[in-house]
């Protein structure tokens, strides 16, 4: 169920310079490299589609990318710069950070947040302030734990588990999915959790 018809339009350094509000839009957010670009490419069946590195801090814009998926209505896929930015000047970071949280709050069209998680290390404390940021504002997302490829069978539910945990101790009732963008793992549910938040009641 790949969303194969995606289309690269714009890059956005803050909200201002987003495309004209009203298509939905779905965006990813989490740590640099925990692998949000590649599961764009994932999702939408396109190797090089979203730019991919392994150096951490490589998406600094917002990158628009709008899906036409049979009958639905088309919708954007936003791929956030990451948390944690490497080799960043401090100046920098902080501004991405406003232009993101204005983002976030302000974005009327803006439906789902995809919060990605590394499978193989516990929610970082950046990780979980997001976590309470975005259910103190009362924005909705989602989690999902990437690379579970690199996890046995056991080792996945105990990851996605320590996740559930993480977000019960915080009052906190979220979706949670494991993926996997090199093994196909779980990619279909995330399809069908963005068509939900996508689809007009």
């Amino acid at each position: 169920m790949a969303f194969a018809n995606a289309t690269f339009i714009t890059s956005a350094p803050a909200l201002v310079d987003c495309p004209p509000a009203g298509l939905p839009e779905i965006c990813f957010a989490g740590r640099s490299n925990v692998g949000k670009s590649t599961l764009i490419n994932a999702i939408t069946n396109r190797r090089k589609l979203a730019r991919t590195s392994n150096t951490p801090g490589k998406t600094q814009q917002m990158n628009y990318y709008e899906i036409v998926h049979g009958a639905h209505e088309p919708f954007y896929l936003i791929d956030l710069p990451g948390f944690g930015f490497a080799k960043v000047p401090a100046a920098e970071r902080k501004r991405w950070g406003r232009d993101i949280r204005e983002y976030l709050l302000k974005r009327e069209t803006l439906r789902l947040i995809i919060h990605l998680v590394d499978s193989r290390h516990p929610p970082t404390a950046l990780d979980e302030e997001f976590f309470y940021w975005m259910a103190t504002n009362e924005r909705p997302f989602a989690v999902c734990c990437t690379k579970m490829d690199k996890l046995s069978a056991n080792q996945s539910a105990k990851a996605t588990r320590e996740v559930e945990k993480v977000l019960e101790d915080m009052n906190i009732d979220v979706p949670v999915l494991g993926v996997s963008s090199d093994h196909k793992i779980g990619l279909d549910d995330l399809e069908s959790l963005i068509l939900e938040f996508v689809t007009d009641p």
